[in-house]
């Protein structure tokens, strides 16, 4: 696991964000994979679209692991109800989310 700080530069920090997330998102997906007697691919890129369900819950447990970089806590509502059909369909939801968190936290308006 990747450890990223937050930084005060006043810039959304997109591209570490998405990367811990996608780290995060993929260790999940492995469990999840393996309890349906499945495997992921080895490619991260083909890792991310397959079709593996992940638990809402279980994705609002690895919230946690963003808090360094956002600096705060995300809402437990960012996740999406009846969770996510894979590692992509997690990131492309949870993304602008998070980004909308972040800018109210910085108190930016966007």
């Amino acid at each position: 696991m990747n450890t990223i700080t937050k930084t005060k530069t006043g810039v959304f920090p997109k591209l570490a964000l998405e990367m811990v997330l996608r780290d995060e998102l993929i260790m999940a997906a492995e469990v999840e994979a393996a309890t349906l007697g499945n495997t992921l691919p080895v490619s991260p890129a083909a890792a991310a679209v397959a079709p593996v369900p992940m638990d809402s819950l279980v994705v609002v447990e690895l919230l946690c692991a963003v808090e360094p970089i956002l600096g705060f806590a995300p809402s437990d509502a960012t996740v999406r109800t009846g969770g996510y059909n894979s590692v992509q369909d997690a990131i492309d939801h949870l993304m602008p989310r998070l980004e909308r968190q972040w800018h109210q936290k910085q108190g930016v308006s966007k």
